[in-house]
């Protein structure tokens, strides 16, 4: 063992990232923590510097999805901490880990309320696994180890690490922590024995996955388990990649709408396998699919973490499993002789099938359907899609089917500018894969700020804004409530092409069905970071309505 050697507080954090095998950063910089700043002068960290801590955070959350380990956001204190509150509440409801540091106030100034100072643990104490600060230079090890710890293992999630600005330049003598690795939990061999059991006894089974902690490996187990006992599998909410959209076993996604026949399958199951997924608001339909505290369907609920078991639905078996462990104790379940629902599964895959096809014609000379079925043939099979929220997001969870290795970031929290910051990071971390950002106008503006740091870092994602000059989901919901008595859903935009050649990217307006493949050929061609303004009707407010049909009922 070496000689340990005298470093600042600052030093030794970064330190304690690299045995993590952190590999990249985000940041807004800020004078509370110029210790680590120095520190990360000259280490082997791609420090990426963003234009607001809610991009930087979102960035650093899109990271986590991608790569399964924490990703990592630097901010300053108080505004730069609240900033960053949309990335660590996006991390929260998306089971995603990560780790925001926030410089900190002197510790000599503490309870004076000086300088933005804040209660870290206060203000994210309900919004991240752990919100902490760090009082002694010579515990950063033991700290940060932890903190990577509880943003991985059991359910993932955030974690808040406030570093007081004399810390970091406080000196100590003291040996790095180790790497960290997630303690898989698996499934008992009795849990195992019982589900094969209640298999043999289903006549209409169903599963649904969803959540994190996914490999490659796990999905490929999934994909197998459902050939094997022809299962109609379907996905949650945005996690739309779990399963191959192309596979004949394929149902579609149980999310925000997802249609009367997918509903009427939850509700009619008599056997529910939900593996890593919660069924909260969005997926459940309001909680309207299962009833509380006990469902009709018998629940299996496979979740890593024992706090979310029984939480809201009481199942007829809980397994504490991680996906990766579960999915690999179903290879020794065997089918029955005969499957019982087999048409049933053939039904699924064909409703879905039905659901995606040839789209409704809506007014306006720029369809978005037919946008995304031209993407849909032409997006290589490991392109990584990044959306917002927004009506806008329906056409691209419907239409670009996440078969192969295609990706999907996008907030299960319903936050909106999260695709543009999530497209950098994506693109950073793959930069051979072909990243497209799907953004409404009002989503856009939320974070359209960091393509800026696209452009400064030559990071060629392609953003498509689709204009409608509202507010549409909030739109709909007003004219459905209130007819025709338009408040503050109204936005006047800039010219989004401009917009992108104004930071050094590349911009164009599309109006036109007949404009827009040409024009996303030019944008991958030109291998810049770009922007297509795709100028949108707003009486297509959905695929299946328009404003018109909503005000009239």
């Amino acid at each position: 063992m070496s000689a340990l050697k005298s470093r600042t507080g600052g030093q030794i954090l970064v330190d304690q990232l690299i045995a993590q095998g952190v590999a990249r950063a985000t940041c807004v910089p800020g004078e509370s923590y110029l210790a680590v700043l120095d520190a990360l002068h000259d280490a082997a960290i791609d420090v990426i510097v963003c234009r607001n801590e809610g991009g930087a955070a979102m960035m650093a959350e899109a990271e986590g999805k991608l790569t399964g380990r924490p990703g990592i956001c630097f901010v300053t204190r108080g505004p730069g901490a609240t900033n960053a509150s949309a990335g660590v509440h996006i991390a929260k409801q998306d089971s995603t880990p990560m780790i925001l540091f926030v410089g900190q106030i002197d510790r000599s100034m503490r309870d004076r309320e000086a300088f933005q100072e804040l209660d870290y643990r206060a203000v994210f104490g309900t919004m991240a696994k752990w919100a902490t600060e760090i009082d002694e230079a010579e515990r950063i090890p033991e700290i940060v180890a932890r903190a990577f710890r509880v943003a991985m293992q059991g359910r993932p999630g955030p974690v808040v690490i406030a570093l007081p600005e004399d810390m970091l330049t406080d000196t100590a003598e003291v040996a790095d922590a180790p790497r960290v690795e997630p303690v898989e939990p698996w499934p008992a061999p009795a849990d195992m024995d019982r589900l094969q059991a209640m298999l043999g006894e289903s006549r209409r089974p169903l599963v649904i996955l969803g959540g994190s902690r996914w490999s490659e490996r796990a999905r490929a187990t999934m994909v197998r388990f459902a050939e094997r006992f022809d299962l109609p599998v379907a996905t949650s909410f945005r996690r739309a990649w779990l399963f191959p959209a192309d596979h004949p076993n394929y149902a579609g996604e149980v999310g925000i709408n997802p249609g009367p026949k997918m509903t009427a399958r939850v509700k009619e199951a008599d056997l529910l396998l939900l593996v890593g997924a919660r069924m909260s608001e969005m997926p459940s339909s309001s909680y309207t699919l299962l009833d509380i505290p006990v469902p009709k369907q018998r629940v299996v609920h496979v979740f890593p973490d024992a706090g979310e078991l029984g939480r809201v639905y009481q199942p007829a078996l809980a397994i504490e499993a991680a996906p990766n462990a579960f999915a690999a104790s179903l290879e020794r379940l065997q089918p029955p002789r005969e499957i019982p629902w087999k048409q049933r599964s053939a039904e699924a895959r064909a409703d879905y099938l039905e659901r995606i096809g040839k789209p409704r014609a809506l007014p306006g000379e720029f369809q978005t359907s037919e946008a995304m079925l031209w993407l849909r043939d032409r997006l290589p099979k490991d392109a990584i899609v990044t959306n917002g929220a927004g009506n806008f997001a329906v056409w691209v969870h419907r239409f670009i089917p996440l078969d192969g290795t295609r990706r999907n970031l996008a907030p299960t929290s319903g936050s909106m500018g999260y695709g543009p910051p999530a497209a950098v990071m994506a693109k950073r971390v793959h930069p051979d894969r072909t990243v497209v950002c799907f953004a409404g106008d009002g989503d856009f503006m939320m974070n359209g700020q960091e393509f800026a740091t696209a452009v400064q870092y030559d990071i060629p994602a392609i953003v498509v804004i689709l204009d409608n000059s509202m507010y549409g989901t909030i739109r709909m919901h007003q004219e459905r409530e209130y007819p025709s008595r338009i408040s503050a859903t109204r936005l006047r935009n800039p010219d989004f092409a401009a917009y992108a050649r104004a930071f050094g990217g590349h911009g164009e307006t599309v109006r036109t069905n007949a404009e827009f493949g040409p024009a996303f050929e030019r944008a991958l061609a030109s291998g810049k970071p770009a922007i297509l303004h795709c100028i949108v009707e707003q009486e297509a407010l959905t695929p299946d309505r328009t404003l018109s049909e909503i005000r009239g009922g």
